[in-house]
């Protein structure tokens, strides 16, 4: 997990070399990508599991990780893995912090900090619907209906198009699917199933948030 957290960081890092708004391709396209805000922004939080799939160019077989994820819009997210370990992380705006065994975080490098607290606002966005901050820097193309869409976003910005070949959004209620593919032609692609409200957390979620 934690390579997925530098992976997407990563990603996170270059979508923010630079302020600007996204350009939709057509009328259509910007009403549906509003349409689909609005829709993911309704659930204020959600539980999902989560299928994680690295495919890297320079090893023969994808790397292939599975769990479930807390998402709550005011406090971050928390990713449990269970295969092919177990291991707790809880991603807020102040960082990450891994949970022990024993429901103690551990201490993180400040650098991991750092980018775990950009990976947090980049999954609370998308995972909140607020698409407009995030994709400042692409072209979008969007298909479908709220309740059932793909979105593809293209870096218009050389700088940015060094590191990002392109970003695919889909779901319906929930973000269903995210898959991110690099430059060099390594691509994460997150599935999520299951997605329901987040609804009241337990004590030990709340602990793992930080919140009394």
């Amino acid at each position: 997990m934690g390579s997925l957290m530098r992976w997407i960081a990563m990603s996170a890092a270059a979508l923010s070399l630079a302020g600007g708004a996204w350009a939709a391709e057509s009328a259509q396209d910007a009403t549906l990508v509003s349409g689909v805000a609005r829709h993911l922004a309704d659930a204020g939080g959600v539980r999902a599991q989560f299928k994680q799939t690295r495919t890297l160019a320079a090893m023969k077989e994808p790397l292939v990780s599975t769990g479930s994820i807390v998402f709550v819009r005011e406090r971050g997210v928390i990713w449990r893995v269970e295969t092919p370990y177990k291991a707790t992380y809880a991603i807020t705006d102040a960082g990450m912090r891994e949970i022990g065994v024993n429901g103690k975080p551990r201490a993180s490098r400040a650098n991991d900090a750092r980018g775990a607290a950009q990976v947090s606002r980049m999954m609370r966005a998308m995972l909140g619907g607020d698409l407009s901050g995030l994709y400042s820097q692409f072209d979008v193309k969007a298909h479908g209906t709220p309740s059932n869409w793909r979105i593809e976003l293209t870096p218009n910005q050389p700088q940015l198009a060094q590191s990002v070949r392109r970003l695919d959004m889909n779901g319906g209620d929930f973000l269903q699917g995210l898959r991110i593919v690099l430059a060099n032609g390594d691509a994460t692609q997150i599935d999520f199933t299951g997605s329901a409200p987040a609804g009241e957390l337990s004590p030990a979620e709340r602990a793992q948030f930080g919140a009394p």
